[in-house]
């Protein structure tokens, strides 16, 4: 074998093991090897031998009988790594904690990580709240206020390329329209806050703003509170908090 190609074998199979454990990170639970087979489509005998090598690497665990298949305790220490080594969340926290004090609702930091947003910090309501979002968490960006604040800081050209026409929904609120969505997002960059009517959790409402250390802005914050609870004086208090969050974040992630 030439070099050429081992070094192309390389490749290959680090591709097939990064693919086989976002495979596991989406779909929680364990798999059978026939059904991890027809998801991404690998040579069993291939696919069989790298679990197992993940499995002695802690990658990857199994069950009881050693036949069905999940991910490993590595890939939570590897994410926990990333969230403690963040600086935009290191920043972020003393902020977090003043708008979830502020509020008294569940505040969450998120990045946009393609055609998703990825929740990165977490403070929960002083109410109670059923629990719905999670640090590592993915949602599609379309569905959520903090998608949509990130996405209006996009060209509309942009969004379209990110984006196809027609969007998934995930309650029967959910812009569906891609057109629709960017019409939205002209409205968003004119008041500078975002709105998820129950577009991804029925009985939520989120508002969402764009922290604007970069530009386009790849984080947001957001806020939400349960629609029975949420008045026109509670509203007003939410954005006016969420305003003078972005206005510290703007401070505190300046040299990022």
């Amino acid at each position: 074998m030439s070099a050429g190609e081992t070094g192309s074998s390389q490749v290959k199979s680090a591709v097939r093991t990064v693919e086989l454990l976002e495979f596991f990170a989406g779909r929680p639970g364990m798999h059978s090897l026939a059904d991890v087979q027809t998801a991404v489509g690998y040579p069993k005998s291939s696919l069989y031998m790298l679990l197992r090598t993940l499995v002695d690497l802690d990658w990857v665990e199994t069950d009881a009988t050693g036949t069905r298949y999940g991910i490993g305790v590595r890939a939570l220490l590897v994410g926990t790594s990333y969230i403690d080594g963040d600086e935009v969340v290191a920043a972020a926290r003393p902020t977090l904690d003043r708008i979830a004090d502020d509020t008294g609702e569940t505040i969450h930091l998120a990045r946009l990580d393609g055609t998703n947003v990825v929740y990165l910090a977490t403070r929960q309501s002083e109410h109670y709240l059923r629990p719905f979002t999670r640090v590592g968490r993915r949602l599609p960006a379309h569905s959520t206020s903090l998608g949509k604040a990130l996405l209006a800081t996009h060209p509309d050209d942009r969004v379209r390329e990110l984006l196809p026409e027609k969007l998934e929904p995930l309650t029967e609120h959910t812009l569906t329209d891609r057109e629709e969505l960017i019409e939205e997002l002209a409205v968003i960059r004119e008041r500078g806050y975002a709105i998820d009517r129950e577009e991804n959790t029925l009985g939520l409402r989120c508002f969402g703003i764009a922290i604007p250390y970069r530009s386009p802005a790849r984080d947001a914050i957001s806020c939400s509170v349960p629609v029975a609870r949420l008045t026109q004086g509670h509203e007003q208090l939410i954005k006016e908090a969420l305003f003078d969050a972005r206005d510290r974040l703007s401070l505190a992630t300046r040299h990022l």
